[in-house]
């Protein structure tokens, strides 16, 4: 009865899954298989090609000295072309459906146990072994190994991913990070210690019998109230520390040199404001291709703002960036700033901060002679969501200056001109229109 239990209609579902999933995995892997061998084919017979042009008539002396034709033809064998798996083996799909496979492979063993587990009790005999007691043995493995997951992830993984930051108020952020991944890493460790620890040592037994603990008083404060407190630190802690970061004050945004960012698909307009430090304002009704930022040229702000390709600040100057976008929401990311801020169409957004460290000091402390910052967008805005970035340079306070002064004024000849024919053919509108309503009138 228990074997007919076992092998059941969800047993035989299951069973038709793995098969689908097995016959799935052939294939894809097949179809890697068979790219791979294309490419090295296409790459041999363009190395064939090549030899043979090489060999020709033309370009071959009569006497060749380089190779011992004598020995070449008496060990001459069928050309036999290895073919080459290592981008197979490397790409991801290989490793996830070996894993599929692993976990089957598992699943499958298990069943067998279990099979042979009943069939020895239905015949009245002993089972071997405890399942239990490999269950407690597997979480005891699986807790060492977690806890040197830890280890790794902060020994190797964390020096590659968490650098210092490059200006100052990224000082603070990582400082909140810290506090909080040092108290949430205590937590971890001590609940899985607690949690794989007890069914270690509690696992099942015939030689013990449970006792029934439902609930305890003592401890449900302690769980209760300490996570509480912790947390609300935390969050304090952040919101006064993003509070510090955002409420600008004015005297402080006078300071700061003015950058207008704008988002769209896919790319970043960057604008500076020129000497009066004010950026000019923006109406999309003007935008033209020629004016693609609808800059309103009336505004004298905006006439000596300069688009330019890449953003150039000074080290220990505030910058101020007005954010906005001209299609759909972007994310205004700067990682190694930690800045970070929502690029929303028709409301303008803004981030300041102060920028601590050169792109030449930075090079030289990540030992990279070739590191840059750079700009990126933070939402997945669409397809080409991958190539919305910029590049960003921090350089000494002499040197933004002189680069500054090379930058060339968006106000310049060709929107002066087109400016001048818009306001020609309106004023010729209005003429026209004001001619005949004198008509009408009379």
């Amino acid at each position: 009865m228990r074997l007919r239990e076992i092998f059941n209609i969800r047993t035989v579902a299951a069973l038709l899954l793995i098969c689908t999933i097995a016959f799935m995995a052939n294939t894809i892997f097949a179809q890697v298989q068979d790219s791979t061998v294309s490419s090295t084919t296409a790459a041999i017979d363009t190395a064939a090609k090549s030899a043979v042009s090489e060999l020709s008539p033309s370009n071959v002396p009569l006497i060749s000295t380089a190779v011992d034709t004598v020995a070449r033809y008496k060990n001459m064998q069928p050309l036999v072309v290895t073919k080459d798996y290592s981008e197979a083996y490397r790409s991801g799909s290989y490793y996830l459906l070996m894993f599929l496979l692993l976990c089957i492979f598992i699943a499958i063993i298990g069943k067998i146990l279990k099979v042979y587990e009943i069939s020895r009790e239905m015949q009245g005999q002993k089972s071997r072994f405890d399942i239990r007691r490999i269950n407690g043995v597997l979480l005891g493995i699986a807790l060492i190994a977690g806890i040197y997951g830890v280890y790794w992830s902060y020994s190797v993984q964390g020096p590659m991913s968490m650098h210092e930051s490059a200006s100052v108020h990224g000082l603070d952020i990582d400082y909140m990070f810290n506090i909080t991944l040092i108290l949430t890493t205590i937590v971890f460790i001590l609940t899985h210690i607690a949690l794989f620890g007890f069914s270690f040592k509690y696992r099942g037994s015939e030689n013990r019998k449970a006792y029934f603990y439902p609930h305890n008083n003592s401890l449900e404060r302690i769980w209760t109230i300490i996570p509480a407190i912790v947390l609300t630190v935390l969050v304090l802690l952040g919101f006064f520390t993003w509070r510090g970061i955002t409420n600008v004050s004015l005297e402080d945004q006078k300071k700061a040199i003015n950058i207008e960012v704008t988002g769209e698909q896919f790319k970043w307009s960057l604008r500076y404001a020129g000497a009066d430090n004010q950026i000019g304002s923006r109406n999309y009704k003007l935008t033209t291709p020629t004016n693609g930022l609808g800059i309103d040229f009336k505004d004298q702000k905006s006439w000596d703002d300069k688009l330019v390709s890449e953003i150039v600040i000074p080290v220990n100057k505030p910058v101020r960036f007005t954010v906005g976008s001209k299609d759909v929401l972007h994310s205004f990311y700067l990682p190694d700033f930690r800045a970070q801020i929502n690029a929303v169409p028709g409301m303008p957004t803004h981030f300041q901060f102060t920028p601590r460290l050169t792109t030449a000091e930075v090079r030289v402390e990540r030992n990279n002679p070739e590191y840059n910052y750079v700009l990126l967008c933070a939402k997945v805005c669409g397809a080409g969501h991958y190539n919305m970035q910029a590049k960003v340079t921090v350089v000494s306070e002499a040197e933004y200056v002189t680069w500054l002064a090379k930058q060339a004024l968006y106000y310049n000849d060709d929107v002066k001109k087109e400016l001048q024919m818009v306001n020609k053919k309106s004023t010729d509108e209005n003429n026209k229109i004001a001619l005949n309503t004198n008509t009408i009138i009379k």
